[in-house]
Formats: C-alpha cells, structure tokens, sequence
C-alpha cells in the first residue's frame, strides 16, 4: 500500500506505529512533519500525493483563526451580539444576543443539522430558529457556520465578496495555501462548515500555521482564544477539536468525515495531515501515537 516514504530510516521507524494505524484504516494520503521538515509521507497505491481531497467538517477549521484576523482588522469583536449586523432581527430576540463567539464555538444554541449535504445557504440559515436558550448546550452542527458567514460577508462588503474570498487574502495566501477546489450550494455559495478540496502538503501549511499560533497572519497572544474550550465543552474551541484539554501546549486537532483530519502536537512540533475513508478512525488512538513517537 505505501508508496512513498521521505526523510531518514530513522524517522520513519520513530512514526511506525501512526503509519502502521493509518494503513489498517483504508488510508488515501498521511503526511507528518517535525520541526517544519517533512519526515514521513504515504500514500495509497495509485493516488498522487498532490491530489485533492475532500476535507467534509475539517472546512471548519479555518473560521477561528479567520474570526481573530478580521477582529485584529477591526471588523468584529469575537463577544459582539449578531443583532449589531444581523439589523433585520428583533433587537429583544434571543438570535440577536447571540455572540460571534458563541458561534464558532457551536453554543448558540442551534439545533442539530446543516453538515453534509444539508448544508442551509447563509440566508436560509438567518431564518433557522435556535432550539435553545444561547450558552446552555454545546451542539455539533453546520448552521451556525453559516450564520457566521453571513454576519462576515457583511462586515466585510465592499471590499470581499464572502467570507471565503477573505480567507483566501488574509490567511491563505499568506502562507502560501491553495485550496484545489470549494463545493457550491443551490445559490453559488460556499459554504463555511465543509467543501473545501485540499491537497495533503497544502492543508498541512495551515497545520504549521497553527503550530506557530499564527504568527505572521495573526498575533501569537490572539491564538489562544482558537485553543481554547469553552465552559460547555472544553475539548472545542474555535473550529477546532483540542484532544488534551485547553492550555498552549495541548495538542489539537481538525476533523473531517471519514478520518480526515491535521494534527498538531506543539510538545513534540510534530504536525500531520491523514486523508482516508475509514468508520472506525480514532483521532485519540492516532495521536497516542505520534506523541510516542
């Protein structure tokens, strides 16, 4: 199955055992890096390791660090209520009150719903009703990404179309990242909670992006705010899932279906990108083993 391996034999012994996890779980690409040099790199037979990928939810993890951009670009503020944007709802209504963070967060209080393809675009998403009071319950779900665009794409006309052609300016390009290719919805939209088609070595630029807290797109000391859990679900901050709890050395991870997902473990430097198809991939079991590596 594997076909091509960088870096020393050294190095790749040391990741043995999250190369040997990854292929019992129908890998397609798995690319680790440490201290910014490539050390491992698998792929299935036949599949380039350039080729895209669909990242399905590991989309969402570029709107925290996004949100912090556009706050140090004096757009919003992460505590702002959506009723200072959103002008159409009732300034009393509990929608209203609901904050930017609280959002990205996934605590506003939506229901379940909007991932895959039900995805709602961002204008039906202002019509959906919160199925509970804001700051109560953590709730897995794809619509407040898209309430989020919505209030982005607003703060940020004339100048960027969407929330997507922003984080292409002001992150994105930055670094260097190319995104291959962004599913549309019924209206031409791209969505904000998945669809975007990533390359292994690409999607891990913003593996190492994270790793430096942002450093030359966003200041290290706002980063922290995208590691950290909130008092409903501390292993979630901003788009992104934190497997150790908060704190600045934790290690924390972005997740797609299927097993897509970047790793990064800032103890070890170690980054890493797995694409696959597997129901049984476990982002705990694979961790485990890039730490003890």
């Amino acid at each position: 199955m594997p076909v091509t391996a960088l870096g020393s034999k050294a190095a790749r012994l040391m990741f043995d055992e999250a190369i040997t996890y990854a292929e019992r779980h129908t890998l397609h690409a798995l690319v680790i890096a440490r201290d910014g040099k490539t050390v491992v790199e698998r792929t299935a037979a036949g599949r380039p390791i350039a080729q895209p990928h669909a990242l399905y939810s590991g989309t969402k993890s570029f709107w925290g660090l996004t949100a912090l951009a556009a706050h140090e670009d004096n757009l919003l503020e992460l505590d702002e209520p959506l009723g200072r944007t959103i002008t159409e709802w009732p300034a009393a209504s509990a929608r209203a009150g609901v904050t930017i963070r609280q959002l990205l967060s996934l605590t506003a209080g939506y229901g379940f719903g909007g991932l895959g393809n039900a995805v709602p675009t961002g204008s039906r998403a202002l019509d959906i009703p919160l199925k509970t009071e804001p700051g109560t319950v953590f709730t897995y779900s794809g619509i407040p990404l898209q309430v989020f665009g919505e209030v982005l794409r607003r703060k940020l006309a004339p100048r960027f179309a969407c929330a997507v052609d922003y984080l292409a300016a002001r992150v994105l390009d930055p670094i260097g990242m190319a995104v291959a290719d962004w599913r549309r919805l019924a209206d031409g939209t791209r969505p904000l909670p998945t669809g975007a088609f990533v390359a292994a070595h690409e999607w891990l630029k913003f593996a190492s992006l994270l790793l430096a807290r942002g450093a030359g797109v966003i200041s290290p000391a706002s980063f922290a705010a995208c590691t950290t859990g909130s008092a409903l679900n501390p292993k979630y901050g901003l788009g992104l899932w934190l497997a150790d709890g908060a704190g600045p050395d934790g290690a924390f991870y972005a997740s797609g279906a299927g097993g897509q997902a970047l790793y990064v473990l800032p103890r070890r430097r170690i980054v890493a990108v797995h694409f696959g198809q597997s129901s049984s991939w476990n982002h705990a079991a694979f961790i485990k083993r890039l730490d003890a590596s």
